[in-house]
């Protein structure tokens, strides 16, 4: 088992520890294993409802505690978050950053300090971090080859994720391996393409009725890079009176979405089971804490990120649901038929019936 490193001077360690009784913090016994993980952004559905579960009953299955912290998606907040998981005792951290770019001095600080730092599901460019995640490049391929199914010609608008957030970049270059051909050929024209601050589905919103404006409403399809900001240019569309007939991608697997799926406003969503990958984290957070190094742990496989590091990783597979495969995610208990089937008219579809 590792020492615990996140009080170094014995002098600091006093008036930590001081400030931790203060704030209501608990300090870990010192044979415990402890976990700390940094949300970006615990308001979004997925990181509560399912990754942070499956994170807590693995670190349980291994003997470790389970400590967290919300930057309620601020950059600077979670700089102080990773700071404040390293004076409460944490052994190893999982950061699901904000921005890549702006934490990599509190994941330095960490690794320096002798603390292993999963980033996950997004990249962190920093030599030495565990990055788990899902095939991200599948994903954008997943989502085009489904749209471009449906629609091998006409405009398409390109709603991306944060610019802050290398998976953004990652799907779209799955997307350009599938249409990338048919743009060229001039079978395609990409009439508008945005990144989204945030992924905020407001601001995925607003970008929609501005492509919609600009192009007199002559939009065939849409690739979302994901459900939340897909519910948004799903209502800008609806507004115009086309949600229905124009194809829109997403990926998460969201109830909303997923309902979207059945009611037939959104084409597909590409399911990333974030039980796997909050078990999988979990399950590597641990085994860091306890001394393994990242090149180590079940699965990882080396991967050279786009700024040229080389980075244990492991990569997790998706899954496109569209209307013909609901059934799995029912099968799953991802979500209940309720859920799924809510306003779909009796007869419309075998899965509701």
């Amino acid at each position: 088992m590792q020492l615990k490193r996140g009080l170094v001077a014995l002098g600091a360690t006093a008036v930590v520890a001081a400030s931790m009784l203060s704030t209501g913090a608990v300090m870990a016994q010192d044979d415990e294993l402890v976990v700390g993980v940094s949300w970006n952004n615990f308001q979004e559905e997925r990181w509560g409802l399912w990754d942070a579960p499956a994170i807590q009953a693995a670190l349980e299955a291994a003997g470790a505690k389970y400590i967290s912290t919300d930057a309620a998606s601020s950059a600077d907040q979670q700089l102080a978050d990773v700071e404040n998981l390293i004076s409460q005792g944490a052994d190893a951290l999982i950061i699901l950053a904000q921005d890549g770019t702006a934490i990599q001095p509190a994941v330095q600080s960490a690794l320096d300090q002798g603390i292993p730092v999963i980033a996950y599901d997004r990249l962190i460019e920093t030599p030495g971090v565990l990055y788990i995640t899902f095939d991200n490049k599948g994903v954008g391929r997943i989502m085009a080859e489904t749209i471009y199914g449906l629609v091998p010609e006409g405009n398409y608008a390109i709603i991306k994720g944060s610019q802050t957030d290398a998976n953004s970049d990652f799907l779209r270059a799955g997307m350009e391996e599938v249409i990338g051909q048919a743009v060229a050929d001039g079978k395609i024209n990409i009439v508008c393409e945005s990144y989204t601050d945030n992924w905020d589905p407001a601001n995925a919103q607003a970008s929609m009725e501005q492509c919609l404006t600009a192009n007199n409403n002559e939009i065939d399809a849409v690739l979302s890079e994901n459900d939340g900001m897909a519910g948004g240019v799903i209502a800008a569309l609806e507004a115009q009176g086309l949600a229905g007939s124009v194809p829109v991608s997403g990926q998460d697997g969201d109830k909303a979405a997923l309902n979207r799926v059945a009611l037939g406003t959104q084409s597909v969503s590409v399911w990333k089971d974030a039980r796997g990958l909050g078990a999988a984290a979990g399950a590597a957070a641990a085994a860091l804490a306890g001394g393994a190094a990242p090149a180590d742990v079940e699965g990882a496989v080396m991967f050279m990120t786009p700024g040229g590091n080389e980075l244990a990783s492991i990569f997790l597979a998706p899954n496109p649901i569209d209307a013909a495969k609901l059934a799995e995610v029912l099968d799953a208990g991802w979500i209940s038929k309720d859920e799924v089937c809510q306003g779909v008219a009796a007869g419309a579809l075998p899965v509701c019936d």
